[in-house]
């Protein structure tokens, strides 16, 4: 049995496809429609605009108004001067004199300076008058620092003596010994410095046995006299 209606007069068969192609018009219509565009042509767009019409501006012209200076001031007012007369009596000021008369002058005793040579010490090399030396007693004055010396050397050869132990150690040098000549000619404070203690003890031994001499003077007065001399030690 044949079905009574025909198969191509069927109008459900393509409906879902008609359907997507409307909707999809309707949907491309909407979007043109949300995306049109419209452009004011009335001539205030950029497309007319003439860079060339505008107006350049005016600058007005000014001119500088010159003030004149201010007027100098006037000349001071001249002093007016009082006249006095002669009757009316002026008093002076009497300034007294600072000098004193030589009357009043207060005589002045003269005060001797003193020079203190009690605890000055005068070297060798300075003084006035050197101690002199038993013997030199006759020789001149601008001889005896040289009798001075000559004779301490003689006094030095006669009574040296080498330590027995510094030649066995064979100890050998300089020792360097100073002494002061007192106010009464005696020797003391006699000090060494050497290399070896028994070099130095035997130094010693030497200038103490130094004579009493006769001081040295400064402007007429006893004064201590330091002086120093090595004495070497050398074995041959």
């Amino acid at each position: 049995m044949q079905p009574k209606k025909n198969e191509k007069a069927d109008l459900s068969k393509n409906s879902g496809l008609y359907f997507i192609i409307g909707l999809s018009s309707i949907l491309f219509i909407s979007w043109q429609a949300i995306e049109w565009k419209t452009y004011d042509r009335d001539g205030y767009g950029y497309e007319r605009l003439n860079v060339e019409d505008d107006d350049d501006e005016e600058i007005p012209i000014t001119e500088q108004i010159k003030v004149p200076p201010p007027p100098p001031p006037p000349p001071p007012a001249p002093e007016v001067i009082e006249v006095v007369e002669d009757e009316e009596e002026v008093e002076e000021t009497v300034i007294e004199s600072t000098e004193t008369d030589q009357d009043e002058i207060v005589e002045v005793e003269e005060v001797e300076i003193e020079d203190d040579f009690e605890d000055v010490d005068v070297p060798f090399a300075v003084i006035e008058d050197v101690p002199i030396f038993p013997g030199c007693e006759k020789v001149a004055k601008s001889k005896r620092r040289e009798c001075f010396q000559d004779k301490i050397n003689k006094h030095i050869r006669k009574n040296f003596r080498y330590p027995e132990i510094a030649q066995e150690m064979g100890i050998q040098g300089r020792v360097y010994v100073n002494f002061i000549i007192s106010k009464d000619g005696s020797i003391s404070n006699i000090r060494m410095r050497g290399p070896d203690k028994n070099l130095e003890k035997e130094a010693a031994r030497i200038i103490g046995k130094l004579p009493s001499m006769t001081p040295g003077k400064q402007r007429g007065r006893p004064v201590r006299v330091p002086f120093s001399i090595p004495i070497t030690f050398r074995l041959q």
